[in-house]
């Protein structure tokens, strides 16, 4: 089972020094795929006169705004960075940035329409555009810090992390939950793409793990391995379900997801259609045409 991290002493707007180069504010925006909140970080020294970087602002709320801006005071705000353009992370960038004249950097937003099915609240910001735009590997430093984007997609396909080269971190916005394992929604969300980013992020060895929503991961390794072994499992017990068979989504969700409050349901929905994605690439399965949740599916 994944060891989940659920419990953390918190307070929204509040600026809480995390480590001895970040410090948090949260957004009070809590929900069923955002957990307490939308976590802002701010990373650098908290001294009047340094310079920071903030990672995912959050939504456009004027109080966390303003709470933000409390808790830069006095210091530079030199680079805004974004993991990915969904609105709980992204929307409130561009009004931060303008206001504490930062640049704003992210991947380049998705070119095609994202959870078409309604089923997620987690909506895209369509107005954001970066004024930098990464593809991974750029670093990126100011007084005392240096970041590194490492490009994850698979949750989001513009999906990054950002990697604290002073503490051996990871900013791993929604690619690592430590209180949930992450929605993959189709079309936008991969599950191909989810596995070998998480992969990647393995690769690193990072000694901690900072969520945009809920607590830090601090026993990453033992995390990831569990991370990586529930999304396995689950593969594995869809191609048993093909082979007892069961044809759509709809079929599925109910077996797999019997434990699971059925509001949650149409997102699992999407996670299960992402597997049976990867299931028909990898020639494990086929469809009855494109893969989609009304599509039927069987074992090859």
């Amino acid at each position: 089972m994944i060891p989940f991290v659920r419990n953390f002493d918190f307070a929204y707007g509040r600026r809480d020094q995390v480590s001895p180069r970040v410090q948090r504010v949260i957004a009070a925006n809590p929900g069923p795929f955002t957990f307490t909140g939308t976590g802002t970080y701010i990373v650098g020294r908290a001294e009047a006169g340094a310079k920071v970087a903030v990672i995912d602002p959050g939504p456009l709320d004027q109080a966390h705004l303003e709470a933000l801006l409390a808790a830069v005071e006095g210091r530079q705000v030199s680079h805004v960075l974004v993991t990915h353009t969904h609105r709980d992370h992204a929307q409130l960038a561009r009004p931060f940035a303008e206001t504490t004249g930062a640049v704003v950097l992210a991947a380049r937003p998705p070119l095609r329409a994202v959870h078409a099915s309604g089923a997620l609240d987690e909506d895209e910001d369509e107005a954001f555009r970066p004024d930098v735009e990464l593809s991974g590997g750029e670093v990126i430093a100011g007084d005392g810090w240096t970041l590194e984007a490492l490009f994850t997609p698979g949750h989001a396909s513009n999906h990054m992390a950002f990697a604290l080269h002073e503490e051996n971190a990871l900013f791993s916005g929604d690619h690592v939950m430590g209180w949930s394992t992450t929605v993959v929604a189709p079309p936008d969300g991969d599950m191909r793409q989810y596995m070998a980013s998480l992969d990647a992020v393995i690769a690193r060895d990072f000694d901690v793990l900072w969520p945009t929503h809920g607590a830090p991961v601090t026993e990453v390794r033992p995390f990831l391995a569990a991370y990586r072994a529930h999304r396995q499992a689950r593969e594995a017990q869809i191609v048993a379900r093909l082979a007892a068979g069961d044809r759509t989504v709809a079929d599925m969700v109910p077996v797999l997801y019997a434990a699971v409050d059925r509001k949650l349901w149409p997102a699992a929905s999407l996670s299960v259609l992402a597997h049976l994605i990867k299931l028909v690439e990898d020639g494990t399965a086929t469809s009855d045409g494109q893969p989609g949740l009304g599509a039927s599916f069987r074992l090859r």
